[in-house]
């Protein structure tokens, strides 16, 4: 069994993570999402807010698991029994910094590989800081990030549906 890991912050998810998901989950049999707990960061969404909000977008998909983890990934997913890490590239800049992890990851466990997914067009300039940004302002964030959750991220800015920018 093909087992891999996506791991990430997703706060929140965007609709660059989703294609990610959805691309990766028809390479393997079995996809872990894993939403990284960095008590270092300042999040906007909490890791349980963050986890029932990829599981509500991903029900579609059978083999995908959606779960929260803390420590090193490659200790992760060797608890887990993943092989794989999945990492989603934008740009050049993401690859220098991916590959460097992908090389340690490695070293400490030469059975995991790094599969790098290029982000799809429509997604590339794509951020989860920059949907931040957006709705922080107001602005309109509908293609950024999935329907079901436009709202939630307004609300987190005290931001009521309606009150948004109109673009």
């Amino acid at each position: 069994m093909t087992r891999a890991i996506y791991p990430g912050s997703f706060d929140p998810v965007t609709n660059g993570h989703i294609d990610i998901i959805r691309r990766s989950a028809n390479m393997v049999d079995e996809l872990f999402v894993g939403v990284l707990n960095n008590s270092a960061k300042n999040s906007l969404f909490s890791v349980d807010e963050r986890v029932s909000m990829i599981k509500e977008i991903t029900t579609d998909l059978p083999n995908v698991r959606v779960v929260s983890f803390d420590g090193l990934l490659v200790d992760y997913a060797r608890e887990i029994n993943a092989n794989i890490i999945i990492r989603g590239l934008r740009a050049v800049t993401d690859f220098e910094y991916e590959l460097q992890i992908a090389q340690t990851n490695h070293v400490e466990n030469p059975a995991i590989e790094t599969i790098f997914l290029t982000t799809s067009l429509q997604y590339s300039y794509l951020s989860s800081t920059i949907v931040k940004e957006f709705a922080a302002y107001g602005g309109d964030i509908s293609q950024f990030v999935p329907e079901t959750i436009v709202a939630r991220i307004y609300n987190k800015f005290g931001i009521k549906k309606g009150e948004q920018h109109e673009q």
